[in-house]
């Protein structure tokens, strides 16, 4: 709105030439400052232009302070632009529903952005009931802060959608970037789990109360709840920057604890009877699997060119899923180490006798495509297995299998988890390290050798292990007692 201001008179002198804008001056500091939209027109020969250049008679000139029209939609906030919601300050109004259980309903008006229009919509919502806000005054504190957010002056119209119809879009547009492999699990979270919940939820009225109810009432694993809020998180991630929503209704939520399975791993000795019993080439399969504990699908994807036989490296650089080629599973997973040269020899062997195909792949099928990991379980590695009377397990058995046997030998963190390609260390030792059954009963024999030493004073137990090798002696040999705790390394 525009408001207008006349002064009128005659010609000023030069005296009082000042005195024209002084007067603008202390209208515009005016108690109508609030308002920046004022138009002030200056009548009757009024001073004007530069270093006092005057109008004739009967001429007007129009001086504009602040003028700007504001449109009926919103304004315009910042140098970004945007329509905003209109700069006022409602405080909405409250009344009672119900006669047995009264309860407190808040209304009040938002604007959002349908199809890329703005609209101004009435917001209802139920603030609680007469007990908890015994008086009309409670309740309405009650929803001032409902109306924090709309009555900021930074506050934007935000687009609307229903869980649905955003994760239709977020699909075409974000999920199209990951790995096919991620892909599939994704869109499987989402129809199976996500959509039918949240499906007609708007977006803005999904808050953490909600998605804790909904991790409450799948009847699922610790496991897949915690996939299940993790495909949200990255979903709502996408929300927050599209300006679909403004809170963060993920990060709060509790998940269960995820009670520790005991995971399947081989022992030495099934190992060299799988090797030994194992075709060609899936003898040279299982051993690079059980050497190099590298995944299902690091293996499938293998090329020649990921072996130099001269300096006895192996780099992995791509992955399989699917039959599909695909990045390693994460930055750490594309790595280089080395393998032993009794392998390197038989890989060396081995290549004289392959077959070259169109991808340059190490293991083929006759058409030249990756072989298929759980086709090669399901076919091959259980049915061996089963015949060995050896408890079944997957590939990655032989990747705990290997991370076991480092274990055993005492190789450095750091080496354990550049080999497997593991970003966080403790997934290396808390997970794919197992104590085998024979370190176990080492371990109870030289407990057991000390405490029968220390307490019926008898001679040490010879174990073949030296526990303190440097440990000072008496003058009849026996070990001077420390008082220092004793550690088992």
């Amino acid at each position: 709105m525009t408001r207008s201001k006349q002064f009128t008179g005659g010609t000023p002198s030069r005296n009082d030439g000042n005195a024209e804008v002084r007067a603008l001056e202390d209208f515009a500091r005016s108690g109508e400052q609030n308002d920046e939209n004022s138009t002030v027109k200056l009548s009757d020969g009024a001073q004007g232009g530069p270093k006092g250049s005057q109008a004739g008679d009967g001429s007007a000139v129009s001086i504009t302070v602040n003028c700007v029209n504001l449109s009926d939609r919103g304004q315009q906030f910042g140098e970004r632009g945007g329509n905003l919601a209109r700069r006022r300050y409602q405080k909405g109004r409250v009344f009672l529903r119900g006669i047995k259980n009264p309860v407190w309903v808040g209304r009040w008006r938002e604007d959002e952005i349908k199809d890329g229009r703005i609209r101004r919509i009435e917001k209802s919502e139920v603030l609680g009931s007469k007990s908890d806000f015994p008086t009309k005054r409670l309740a309405l504190r009650e929803l001032e802060k409902r109306l924090t957010v709309v009555n900021d002056p930074r506050y934007r119209a935000r687009p609307t959608a229903t869980f649905e119809e955003f994760a239709s879009r977020w699909e075409s547009l974000v999920l199209t970037q990951h790995k096919p492999s991620t892909q599939i699990t994704i869109r499987s979270h989402l129809r199976k789990h996500l959509v039918p919940y949240f499906g007609r939820w708007q977006m803005k009225d999904v808050g953490t109360l909600e998605v804790q109810r909904f991790v409450s009432s799948v009847g699922l694993s610790a496991k897949t709840k915690k996939n299940l809020v993790a495909t949200m998180q990255m979903l709502w991630k996408s929300a927050r920057v599209w300006g679909y929503v403004a809170h963060d209704a993920v990060s709060d939520v509790v998940l269960p604890k995820r009670h520790r399975v005991a995971r399947r791993f081989f022992s030495v000795e099934e190992v060299q009877r799988i090797l030994a019993s194992a075709p060609e080439p899936y003898h040279t399969f299982y051993w690079l699997a059980v050497e190099t504990g590298m995944r299902a699908g690091e293996l499938c994807g293998l090329r020649v060119s990921d072996f130099d036989l001269e300096r006895g490296l192996l780099s992995v650089r791509q992955s399989v899923w699917r039959g599909k080629f695909q990045s390693p599973k994460s930055e750490n997973a594309v790595r280089c180490f080395s393998l032993s040269p009794r392998l390197m020899a038989h890989i060396a062997d081995f290549l004289k006798r392959w077959k070259p195909n169109e991808n340059g792949l190490f293991f083929a099928t006759r058409n030249g495509t990756p072989w298929d990991a759980n086709l090669l379980v399901k076919r091959k590695l259980y049915p061996l297995l089963d015949s060995l009377e050896i408890e079944r397990g997957g590939l990655h058995a032989f990747r705990h299998t290997n991370s076991t046997l480092m274990d055993r030998l005492s190789v450095p963190l750091k080496v354990r988890q550049e080999r497997l390609g593991h970003s966080d260390p403790s997934l290396t030792l808390g997970v794919y390290t197992h104590v085998a059954s024979g370190d176990d009963v080492r371990i109870a024999e030289q407990l057991d050798a000390m405490l029968r030493g220390k307490v019926a004073g008898e001679e040490k137990v010879q174990t073949g292990v030296v526990l303190r090798p440097n440990a000072p002696k008496k003058g009849n040999g026996s070990e001077v007692e420390s008082s220092k705790p004793l550690y088992l390394n």
